[in-house]
């Protein structure tokens, strides 16, 4: 099961039900609605839409809503453009004026109070940039040290410096209680700078009564500074590269990435790292291999997800690139060093009852080689602690909350699964590992790992942990090999007459010799009641490659021919499987 999330973003390449059902077919964990674009018409489409395409999948697809933010941007232009020439005198003013080649207004009053001279100004991200040279009360006066032509409404970035704008627009008001009232699942901040301005959105998701889980993006130097404040009042973060590699110089950008990681990691809180993932797959069907590298690295890093951009909103093949991505992160996860990450994880863990129950969960996963941790939680906590160890089995997830699934779905190696809301922690896991086997994410014979709260319902209360193996244990032997294997069962009473059995299935017998060996090839497994590692099935399951239990006591008796059972070699256990 990949681990890594995906979160794609909509756009005219990605705005139908069909389109949409088919991203998330493809791989899609989180739909991201950019609201620098559009109006809540359209973005209330694009919101029914994945609500339509997720139910039509069955899946829990998550919704973030992504805002502009508090913005400084260039006035209106007549013409729609005008050129800068390199080395000459260009100003910038809080007045409103009639845009020329001398001259442009800005949005933002308080533009003379934050710079000095020297600062640099960037226009249209970073592709125009301006020197300040002298301030003369509402105008600064800049020379232009890289021209080109500007259009209207483009933002102005002012690196390294403290800039003193709200930490919400009206706008930005009016979108998140508009995204409340969608009931989508996640606020992106958009240049989010300190602690006060994630606040500052929490009271809005508050006072509109919305449960919207808060990812600040770091987009700035300031941000940076307040890392630490912003990420304790935060729900997860986003590694912005785009606006990052302009506030900053871009070669910084790369150590940035793995130190918001880290940071994240070490608090348990998801991270999504966005911008330029596969920006050739706007244009082109394969991606580059520097990018390839590029999703590779983060999941080093320690990434829950990667977000495409301009990939699904505006490109040709959005379907290929989630496809690669799925590929990429598989590959990748395939290669973790899943030991040292649970040895790393083991300093992150704060003195708590639940961090140390998670924790053991994921050691105790590893020393078994268990299937999965089974997690129940009220409120997706317990599944954040669990991931930020990335422990290599699965992390199953339950609630009966279909909002806290959905939020799961930012998690890495989390699957969230829905349960009824059972009153007891028994019937909760019977309920949970009936629909786990029934999705396929566990099977009869499996060693889980379970954790719970109790008393049950209370958030923040883990504190058991419970080793399971799924489904009736019937019979008891000796293993040979680590290998699990269902199938039909073949009783054969006397040895020298096989007849009723048929290739594929499992083999059970008092003994095995020479005159079965032919048939033994065609085994799925054997199960014999005579014990011993140099018994004949044993020799013949080493050298045949064929999962062996030997010494099962009564097998003859309690298995019967048609029966379908488990055996898992490595435990030496036999399973009726449901």
């Amino acid at each position: 099961m990949r681990k890594t999330k995906i979160i794609a973003t909509l756009g005219p390449a990605s705005n139908t039900v069909e389109q949409i059902h088919e991203l998330i077919l493809a791989g899609v964990d989180v739909f991201r609605v950019n609201l620098s674009h559009g109006d809540h018409e359209s973005q209330a489409a694009f919101i029914a839409a994945i609500k339509t395409a997720r139910a039509r999948a069955g899946c829990e697809t998550a919704i973030l809503l992504d805002t502009r933010g508090p913005e400084i941007r260039t006035s209106d232009i007549d013409e729609g453009f005008i050129t800068l020439q390199q080395g000459q005198t260009f100003f910038l003013t809080i007045d409103t004026v009639a845009a020329t080649s001398e001259r442009i207004g800005v949005n933002y009053q308080g533009l003379c109070d934050d710079v000095n001279i020297g600062d640099t100004v960037l226009l249209d991200d970073g592709k125009l940039a301006l020197r300040v040279l002298s301030l003369h009360g509402n105008d600064i006066r800049t020379e232009v040290v890289v021209g080109g032509r500007l259009g209207e409404h483009k933002r102005v970035s002012l690196p390294g410096v403290k800039v003193n704008l709200p930490p919400l627009m009206d706008k930005d008001v009016s979108d998140i209680q508009f995204g409340a009232e969608m009931e989508v699942d996640f606020i992106a901040a958009s240049f989010i700078r300190k602690g006060e301005d994630v606040l500052e959105v929490r009271r809005v998701i508050e006072e509109v009564g919305g449960r919207q889980q808060i990812i600040s993006k770091i987009e700035n130097q300031e941000a940076l500074d307040n890392l630490e404040e912003i990420l304790d009042l935060s729900d997860g973060l986003m590694v912005a590269r785009g606006d990052l590699g302009v506030e900053l110089p871009p070669e910084k950008v790369p150590v940035i990435q793995k130190k918001i990681i880290q940071m994240a990691n070490r608090h348990g809180k998801p991270v999504i790292t966005a911008t330029q993932m596969l920006e050739s797959m706007i244009g082109s069907p394969r991606p580059t291999r520097a990018e390839a590298s590029d999703v590779t690295n983060a999941i080093f890093d320690g990434t829950d997800a990667v977000m495409l951009s301009g990939e699904t909103a505006v490109g040709g093949y959005p379907l290929e690139a989630v496809r690669f991505l799925v590929k990429n992160a598989e590959i990748s996860e395939s290669a973790l060093p899943y030991d040292e990450l649970l040895s790393a994880g083991a300093r992150y863990s704060t003195q708590t009852v639940s961090n140390a129950i998670c924790y053991a969960a994921c050691a105790i996963a590893s020393d078994l080689q268990a299937h999965a941790i089974l997690a129940a939680t009220q409120s997706g906590q317990t599944a954040r602690m669990v991931a930020r160890h990335r422990p290599q089995p699965a992390i199953i997830a339950t609630s009966p909350e279909a909002s806290v699934r959905r939020q799961m779905q930012l998690l890495w190696g989390v699957r969230p699964l829905e349960v009824s809301d059972e009153e007891s922690v028994n019937k909760l896991f019977d309920d949970a590992i009936i629909r786990a086997m029934e999705s396929d994410l566990m099977k009869s014979g499996d060693t889980i790992v379970i954790i719970a709260g109790i008393p049950f319902k209370i958030s923040g209360s883990t504190n058991m942990l419970k080793i399971h193996e799924v489904g009736d244990i019937n019979l008891h032997g000796q293993g040979i090999g680590k290998e699990t294997v269902t199938a039909e069962v073949t009783v054969i009473e006397d040895t020298h007459s096989l007849d009723g059995f048929k290739v594929g299935n499992i083999l059970v017998a008092c003994y095995t010799d020479n005159y079965m060996l032919d048939k033994l090839s065609g085994a799925a497994g054997i199960i014999t009641e005579q014990p011993g590692l140099t018994s004949h099935a044993a020799i013949v399951g080493r050298e045949k490659n064929i999962p062996v239990i030997t010494g099962v006591k009564g097998a003859i008796e309690k298995l019967k021919s048609g029966q379908v059972v488990t055996m898992n070699c490595h435990h030496g256990q036999i399973y009726q499987t449901r």
